[in-house]
């Protein structure tokens, strides 16, 4: 009884592995399943290799108040270039990464019904996001919900004021955890340790490692604590039986 079920636990994890390791999200723009993507367009390129956006999305993420969801990067006065190519990066590594399934999580939205939770960040990219953006303004902490979508693009809402950049985020942790609902997660992990995902990367994708590094990690913890869990009802089957 116990190697059968043992066995059918090895199997559907071993399933599970390759699910997470190689995965699109249920959400509005991605592919079902990754694939090669030679067109991708500019910051997007890096995932051309394996990729859950198409060369249109990828071509619209660099547009503002693009039909991927009609967001305004310029609520709060025009976002420079030096600022704005972080958020262009950042919807790529949304739109475009495989290898996001140990952060997959379901989520009751009408646009989408998975969402990333707590990606853990490399700190060279959460600084230089927020040392690019440092001059700018805007109205929100969070950027997921609570605008004015009156226009049918995002405004501040009534009663909110566009304050610096500084003010409302005084820290690369706080902008990289509040501005998308804890999508990431700050880390002081180095893009050389393994242990953080990249959004800025040359040649082949780095972040495949760093996923199965997770993935294994919360494996082992769950063998852990089944172990625990099965020892003593296995040891009271044993006594049972003699």
């Amino acid at each position: 009884m116990w190697l059968v079920l043992t066995s059918l636990l090895a199997l559907s994890s071993g399933a599970l592995s390759l699910d997470k390791l190689n995965m699109c999200m249920d959400a509005k723009h991605h592919k079902v399943d990754p694939g090669p993507e030679g067109q991708l367009y500019y910051q997007c390129a890096p995932w051309r290799e394996n990729a859950c956006c198409t060369a249109n999305t990828s071509t619209e993420a660099h547009n503002d108040n693009s039909y991927l969801y009609n967001f305004n990067w310029n609520h709060c006065g025009t976002l420079s270039p030096q600022c704005k190519r972080h958020f262009i990066q950042d919807t790529c590594f949304y739109e475009c990464s495989p290898h996001l399934g140990p952060w997959i999580q379901p989520v009751e939205q009408s646009w989408r019904k998975e969402r990333i939770l707590d990606v853990p960040l490399c700190q060279e990219d959460c600084h230089s996001w927020w040392e690019d953006c440092k001059h700018e303004y805007t109205c929100k902490t969070n950027w997921h919900k609570g605008w004015d979508w009156s226009s049918g693009i995002n405004k501040c809402p009534a009663g909110s004021k566009c304050r610096k950049w500084t003010q409302v985020y005084p820290t690369p942790k706080s902008m990289c955890e509040q501005i998308w609902s804890n999508s990431y997660l700050y880390t002081t992990h180095s893009k050389t340790s393994g242990r953080c995902m990249q959004l800025w990367f040359d040649g082949p994708n780095p972040n495949r490692k760093v996923a199965a590094y997770y993935f294994n990690s919360a494996q082992q913890y769950q063998s852990f604590a089944l172990t625990a869990l099965l020892l003593p009802a296995f040891a009271s089957f044993s006594v049972m039986m003699y």
